[in-house]
C-alpha cells in the first residue's frame, strides 16, 4: 500500500491564505496534467484551463466586475468581484467544454471537469503549494462566459486559487463515514 498517497488523500485541505510564489514550470505542468487525468467517460477531455497570474489577475477581476454589473448585482458585490482574483498569485478558471454526445450527457462532462479541479488542487498540495476551489454566482454568469469567449454549452465549474500557503495547512478531522453510508 502506498501510505504517502493515502495520507495525502485523507489529509487534503483547502488553503485560502495564499502568497507568492505561484506554481510554475514543471510543477504547474504536473498540476495541469493531473487535471487532464480526471475520469472522463468517452475520453472527450471536456476541459479548458484559463490561467491568470500577474496582470492577468487584474484582467480577470475586471471581467468578473463587468459581469457582476451586467448581471445587475449590488455595487458592493461588483467591487468585491474586481478584487477576488487578488487573493492568490494564480487563479485557474476551470471550464467544462461541453460537447454534444449521444452517450455522454453534459452533466457527466461537468463532473469530469469538477474532478479535474480536485486533481489539480491535490497535485498542487503534494508539491508543496496550497489551493482552494472557489465558486459563486459568477461562475454561472452568461456575461462572464461571453467575455471569456466560452460557447453557449460551456460551464465554468470553479476557480482554483493557487499559491504558497501563508499559514500552515490545517489537519482535517476524520469524519465518521457511517453517517454518509448506506449498504444495499
Amino acid at each position: 500500500m502506498n501510505q504517502a498517497a493515502l495520507h495525502m488523500l485523507l489529509n487534503r485541505s483547502s488553503c485560502g491564505l495564499l502568497q507568492v510564489p505561484a506554481p510554475s514550470g514543471e510543477v504547474l505542468e504536473h498540476i495541469l496534467q493531473a487535471g487532464l487525468r480526471a475520469p472522463d467517460h468517452g475520453h472527450l477531455q471536456p476541459f479548458e484551463f484559463l490561467i491568470a497570474e500577474g496582470d492577468g489577475l487584474s484582467r480577470l477581476g475586471d471581467l468578473l466586475a463587468d459581469a457582476a454589473e451586467k448581471d445587475g448585482l449590488p455595487a458592493d458585490t461588483i467591487t468585491r468581484a474586481k478584487q477576488m482574483p487578488q487573493r492568490a498569485p494564480m487563479v485557474i478558471t476551470v471550464v467544462a467544454k461541453i460537447q454534444k454526445h449521444e452517450k455522454v450527457p453534459a452533466l457527466e462532462q461537468e463532473l469530469a471537469a469538477g474532478c479535474a479541479v480536485m486533481a489539480m488542487q491535490m497535485a498542487a498540495q503534494v508539491q508543496g503549494f496550497g489551493g482552494i476551489w472557489r465558486s459563486g454566482p459568477l461562475m454561472f454568469s452568461r456575461a462572464l462566459h461571453a467575455s471569456l469567449e466560452l460557447s453557449e454549452l460551456d460551464q465554468i465549474v470553479g476557480f482554483l486559487y493557487l499559491g504558497t500557503p501563508a499559514t500552515s495547512l490545517r489537519e482535517p478531522a476524520l469524519v465518521e463515514s457511517k453517517k454518509f453510508t448506506r449498504w444495499l
